[in-house]
């Protein structure tokens, strides 16, 4: 399994419109919060989504876990950090954390994520390939480059 060494991460504030009765974020914030960081790290890799969608890929989460362990409130910001994990099937993980600018974390929001096939409905054997193939900065998603051909070739 592959992990970033150092996260990807976009600050965010919390909006006053944002917070529920109990005067906190409330919990589908969170969640769009990691989808925002999520798509910034995707752009800031090179990604253009656009592109992927426009040939055929869509990426979808299978699956969401949200851990809160201090609130949010009004008015805080937050730096929203994205990991990608890879293992060897279809599917991800992309893991955020949720850190004040003094380092507490306030929450974890962690996706398992897959690439779709928009036109079969399957999910894509090697999401890691489709992913590397398309980034300029594949190490932003915890990939490392494609080897250049001759170092492929030297190595057989």
């Amino acid at each position: 399994m592959t992990v970033t060494a150092e996260p990807f991460s976009v600050r965010m504030e919390v909006r006053v419109y944002e917070i529920d009765p109990q005067l906190h974020l409330n919990g589908g914030f969170y969640v769009q919060y990691a989808d925002h960081a999520r798509f910034a790290c995707v752009q800031a890799a090179g990604v253009s989504v656009q592109d992927l969608i426009g040939g055929g890929l869509g990426p979808v989460n299978l699956e969401t876990v949200i851990k809160y362990h201090h609130e949010l409130r009004g008015g805080d910001q937050v730096d929203v950090t994205c990991e990608w994990e890879w293992g060897g099937g279809k599917t991800y993980r992309v893991r955020h954390a949720f850190r004040r600018p003094d380092g507490t974390v306030a929450a974890e929001v962690t996706h398992v994520s897959g690439l779709l096939d928009l036109e079969t409905r399957r999910l894509v054997a090697d999401p890691r390939h489709a992913w590397r193939t398309r980034a300029s900065r594949p190490e932003l998603l915890g990939l490392d480059r494609a080897p250049a051909p001759a170092r492929a070739e030297a190595a057989r």
